[in-house]
């Protein structure tokens, strides 16, 4: 009974306080930077999805890597995947159907929570087979900055955040009006389709100079299909089409209040032929449409900081197949999200925040149950201590309890140490605990899809699912000197109550084969990341990053099945003139288990060369060619290979600033 007076009292703590807390637009004590003026949160260094409040890199109390917007926007990215694909620790895990998921320390990319500017986006893929709708939410040419958080992070964000964290910062609008517009063209070396064309823009700034600001972006983006090089009448990657817009508004009253209301809304269809297996091919066609809306106020006090945030994230997917079989949809997902939090200082050592969460997730799907749709409230509250022990240490301690409707309360806890012999040095070591509730088909007793193993099978939910959960540590230095700095992280996950269909012994359907949820696995995954970048003169630059990652199932011994043990990424740059900059950017992808009676996935080496040109100060002109060694994967050889590459392709590309 104490534990729930406790909890109690931390519910009550948190609503009272009901804000978040200070934004990264504070610019000095008690004072928010209004439309009017340049934002903390432009400053490069800055991260703010490890603690949710604004930090240096250095101070991040999480393994975190960034991808700036601007260099997104010089060489050819489709979705979110090809913007975070050379990220240390990170792998693009295949979804199937040439379609791929984000895959953080190996973890499935299942366990990867996706954000928009601190808020979480609808997740297609704990519903459909082969989704990988996540990636398409936000263009380019909106991006900021992508921030990847690598390592669970339910402390802060709760269930799905059981791998890590992707977040994507979306550009601000500063003290002037700018804009930007950018679109490229890419053509690939056979004549097997897989063109790509991508068009955006962005405008942002003052209508009223101090008080009220607009940005807005739009995009459009089309992938012709690429054909399978062994059957040509099919697809190995669909045929893709996409627009996207936004427009957001920024009021700020006066020097301590905030409030931004924004609108995205966007469309995207995706055309693939497959074969059934009955031997005939198919049409497959899925439209989707996305909105999201979102109401936020951020305030300054003179004893701190608070934000209150309403938003809303939507997802509807149209599905059809020519044959007229089970097209697994219509399908909509939704997700109403009402936090806040708040921060205060406590003497000079002491930053808490506290803060609560309440989300109504529901899904809409022909499935789930005889209704057709399931909905669940859920509820959390968090809080956190960030504790200077002086002038080179720091301890951040925090803690989320979530509570599920099935399952009751589920702590959340990590800490983090940060220790800094000097400026340029930095000794990291830090413990947490994730978790991921089964998702609401996953624990419907009367969902069933006939759809599975092509059509084969038959699968059902399971209601005493219980969620998955890990127990994470990580040991980590990093130096920054400047001309060149490095890191290394260790790092080591134990992963309970994964869960697996797991194919029945008896099945009451004639001639189908029965498949259920079940907690099964138990896994163990530990490795090492490094980093190195270094200027080997005053035009060179070369960054590099390698993974070691070594993954068990701790029930049967075996290496867990398609993740690599080694992954290295190089981009070496050469800048001859001031206008004139080339780089030649190297993946390395490495062998993969498959299974005992299957011979293990070869490794690759993907080489990419791009130039950039700067015609003048607003406009530059970019140029490259990706996958010079012309290596096609499962086009070239699909036993051993899980996902096609168009191959050599020749990319080009223009950019205009204003």
């Amino acid at each position: 009974m104490s534990s729930r007076k406790a909890l109690a009292g931390i519910c009550l703590a948190a609503w009272g306080a009901m804000g978040a807390a200070a934004a990264a637009e504070e610019t000095e004590p008690g004072r928010l930077a209004g439309p009017g003026e340049r934002q903390v949160a432009e400053l490069p260094g800055v991260v703010v999805t490890a603690t949710d409040t604004p930090r240096s890199r250095a101070d991040a109390p999480a393994s975190v890597a960034v991808i700036e917007g601007e260099a997104l926007r010089r060489r050819p990215v489709n979705d979110l995947g090809d913007a975070v694909r050379d990220t240390v620790g990170v792998d693009l895990e295949s979804a199937g159907l040439g379609r791929r998921g984000i895959s953080i320390r190996g973890m499935s990319a299942g366990h990867t929570l996706m954000l928009v500017d601190g808020q979480r986006i609808s997740a297609s893929s704990s519903a459909i087979a082969h989704s990988d709708f996540e990636l398409g939410w936000i263009p380019t040419e909106a991006i900021d900055r992508v921030e990847v958080v690598r390592g669970p992070l339910s402390s802060l964000y709760g269930s799905e955040a059981l791998g890590g964290v992707v977040n994507v910062l979306t550009r601000a609008a500063t003290d002037r009006w700018e804009g930007s517009f950018s679109g490229y063209a890419l053509f690939g070396d056979h004549d097997l389709g897989g063109k790509q064309y991508k068009s955006g823009f962005y405008v942002g700034g003052p209508l009223v100079p101090g008080r009220l600001g607009l940005n807005a972006w739009g995009e459009y983006r089309h992938r012709d299909a690429l054909r399978d090089a062994a059957d040509t009448a099919l697809t190995a990657l669909d045929r893709q089409r996409a627009q996207n817009g936004h427009v957001g508004l920024a009021w700020t009253p006066d020097a301590r209040q905030r409030i931004d209301l924004s609108m995205d809304a966007g469309t995207e269809s995706q055309s693939g032929i497959r074969e059934a297996s009955a031997g005939s091919p198919y049409v497959a066609d899925n439209d989707v449409q996305r909105r999201r809306y979102a109401l936020s106020h951020t305030g300054r006090w003179n004893w701190g900081g608070t934000r209150v945030r309403l938003y809303r994230s939507t997802l509807y997917r149209e599905a059809w197949r020519s044959d007229g079989a089970d097209s697994t949809g219509p399908n909509r997902f939704t997700d109403t999200v009402l936090d806040g939090r708040a921060d205060v200082s406590v003497g000079r050592a002491h930053r808490v925040s506290l803060g609560a969460e309440l989300r109504r997730e529901s899904l809409e799907d022909p499935s789930v149950n005889r209704a057709g749709r399931k909905a669940q409230n859920l509820r959390a509250v968090f809080g956190q201590d960030e504790i200077r022990l002086g002038e080179r240490w720091e301890l951040v301690l925090g803690s989320r309890f979530d509570h599920h409707p099935d399952f009751g309360w589920e702590a959340s806890p990590r800490a983090y140490l940060l220790f800094h012999p000097s400026d340029a040095l930095t000794f990291r070591a830090g413990a947490g605990r994730g978790f991921k509730a089964p998702s609401l088909k996953q624990l419907s007793p009367e969902y069933e899809s006939w759809a599975a193993m092509g059509g084969r099978g038959v699968i059902r939910g399971n209601p005493d699912l219980q969620p998955e959960t890990n127990q994470s540590y990580e040991l980590g230095a990093a130096y920054d000197g400047g001309a060149w700095s490095a890191s290394a992280t260790l790092f080591h996950n134990d992963v309970k109550n994964l869960i697996e269909t797991v194919r029945q012994p008896v099945c009451d359907v004639r001639g189908r084969v029965c498949l259920d949820y079940e907690n099964v696995a138990r896994t163990r995954l530990r490795g090492l990341e490094l980093t190195a970048g270094a200027e080997l003169a005053r035009d060179w630059r070369v960054e590099a990053n390698y993974t070691l990652l070594d993954a068990r199932d701790r029930t049967t011994g075996e290496r867990l099945a398609d993740r690599s043990r080694h992954r290295a990424h190089a981009t070496v740059e050469w800048t001859p003139l001031a206008r004139l900059s080339t780089r030649l950017r190297v993946e390395y992808i490495g062998s993969q288990y498959r299974s005992a009676t299957l011979d293990d996935r070869p490794g690759h080496t993907l080489l990419h060369w791009y130039a950039d040109y700067e015609l003048s100060r607003s406009l530059s002109l970019h140029l490259g060619i990706e996958n010079l060694s012309d290596e096609r994967l499962a086009n070239d050889d699909a036993d051993a290979y899980d996902r096609a590459d168009e191959g050599r392709r020749f990319f080009a590309g223009l950019t205009a600033r204003f």
